[in-house]
């Protein structure tokens, strides 16, 4: 199950553009941290009917990584009694929303606007590179034509991705 999880979430043997299946992506991004993911809660919340986009599917499978991993490290401190990871897909108007929501401590008010800079973390040192927010902006908005932002105060953090149907230009 993980080789052929590792094989779509790389889109091996693929065009770099094509329909994607974001439910698909976010299941295979979950199995290949499965390992993180002990002792947490998983609710996922996804429309049945959601319907593929176009996309670069393997970049977008590297914000999902990005967004999930960050969640499950929110979730691995002790001080977290029910850890939960809620995962939800919705279409919109214009396409489709992703959303990613954690029960850990939050990100502080005072940094929420620097968490999409190049080498900003909030880890401590030799726990995070500061890349993975910003380069899944980058992918999302730069790439896709899409919109990232996030909502966070102690006990909820969600981020937000939203997604045309089609790539632009």
């Amino acid at each position: 199950a993980i080789v052929k999880a590792l094989k779509s979430y790389a889109y091996l043997d693929q065009a770099p553009v094509q329909d994607v299946d974001i439910t698909v992506g976010i299941e295979d991004t979950l199995l290949l941290l499965s390992h993180k993911t002990t002792g947490i809660t998983i609710d996922r919340f996804y429309e049945s009917e959601l319907p593929q986009i176009e996309a670069l599917g393997s970049e977008l499978n590297q914000v999902w990584t990005n967004l999930i991993d960050n969640a499950l490290y929110a979730l691995s401190g002790d001080e977290i009694s029910e850890p939960r990871l809620t995962l939800r897909t919705e279409s919109t108007e214009a396409g489709v929303r992703v959303e990613i929501e954690d029960n850990g401590p939050g990100i502080p008010e005072a940094v929420q606007d620097r968490i999409f800079d190049s080498f900003f973390t909030t880890k401590p040192p030799g726990s995070g590179t500061g890349l993975g927010l910003d380069i899944s902006r980058n992918i999302v908005i730069y790439h896709h034509g899409g919109n990232l932002s996030v909502d966070s105060e102690p006990g909820r953090t969600v981020f937000r991705v939203e997604l045309p149907l089609r790539l632009p230009g």
